[in-house]
C-alpha cells in the first residue's frame, strides 16, 4: 500500500513518551501514515477540523474535557473518523462506557505492537476490536448487569463525579473540573451513595482504592 492511500492515524496522548512510542509503531508499518499529534483534548478536537484523519489513537486520562464528552464531542463533529482508545485503566473501569460513547475499540497499553495494529486495522474496516474478556463484560449488559460490580451500574457522568470523589476532591473542586454547579455535583453524590449503598465519601474512598478507580 502506498503512502497516499495508507491508514491515516492520529495519535492523541498527553504523554510525549508515550506518543513518541505510538508514532514509530505507526510509522514502521507501511499501510499506515500520521496525520498528527495532540497533548489534550481541546488541541485533538482543534486539529481535527484542519487533518484527514481515518483512526484516532485516543487515550483515557488526557487534560482537559472529561474522557467520555470529548469521545462523544469527536464523533458528533466527525462521524467517519474511527477511534480506538488506549488506555492504562482495565477494560472494567472504561471500556464498556467508551464504546457506548462511540469508540469503535479498547485496547489496554500493555499489549504488543502487533496487537495495536491488528486493532487499528479492524475499526479502520469498520469492526469492533474487543478483548475475550470485554466481550464477556458487554454480555453482562445486554443480559440486565447480572453480577456487575456497584460502580458498572452509575451513568457515565455519576461515574465521572463518583471516581473524583473518591480522589478526595471537595464538591466545589468537582464542579470546577466538570464544569458543573456545586449543587449538581451534590445531588450526583447523593445518587452515587445511594446506588452504591455507602454512607459516607470515605467509603467511596476505600472504594475507588480497591478498585483502581482514582482519578
Amino acid at each position: 500500500m502506498s503512502r497516499s492511500s495508507a491508514i491515516r492515524i492520529f495519535i492523541a496522548d498527553d504523554h510525549p513518551i508515550v506518543r513518541q512510542g505510538l508514532r514509530r509503531i505507526v510509522e514502521a508499518d507501511a499501510g499506515m501514515a500520521l496525520s498528527g499529534e495532540a497533548g489534550d483534548a481541546a488541541a485533538l478536537l482543534d486539529a481535527l477540523e484542519a487533518t484527514v484523519t481515518d483512526v484516532v489513537l485516543l487515550d483515557v486520562s488526557m487534560p482537559g474535557a472529561p474522557f467520555l464528552d470529548t469521545l462523544r464531542d469527536l464523533r458528533a463533529r466527525h462521524p467517519s473518523i474511527r477511534v480506538l482508545v488506549l488506555s492504562v485503566h482495565p477494560e472494567d473501569q472504561w471500556a464498556v462506557r467508551a464504546l457506548r460513547a462511540g469508540a469503535s475499540g479498547y485496547l489496554t497499553k500493555d499489549h504488543s505492537p502487533d496487537q495495536l495494529l491488528e486493532a487499528i486495522r479492524r475499526v479502520y474496516r469498520g469492526g469492533k476490536y474487543v478483548s475475550p474478556t470485554l466481550a464477556e463484560q458487554l454480555a453482562k449488559h445486554l443480559d440486565g448487569g447480572g453480577g456487575r460490580a456497584p460502580h458498572e451500574l452509575l451513568s457515565d457522568r455519576e461515574f465521572e463525579v463518583m471516581r473524583r470523589l473518591g480522589s478526595g476532591l471537595t464538591v466545589s473542586q468537582i464542579a470546577g473540573e466538570l464544569a458543573l454547579s456545586a449543587k449538581t455535583v451534590s445531588t450526583y453524590r447523593t445518587r452515587i451513595l445511594q446506588k452504591m449503598a455507602v454512607a459516607t465519601n470515605a467509603d467511596l474512598v476505600r472504594y475507588a482504592a480497591k478498585f483502581g478507580l482514582i482519578a
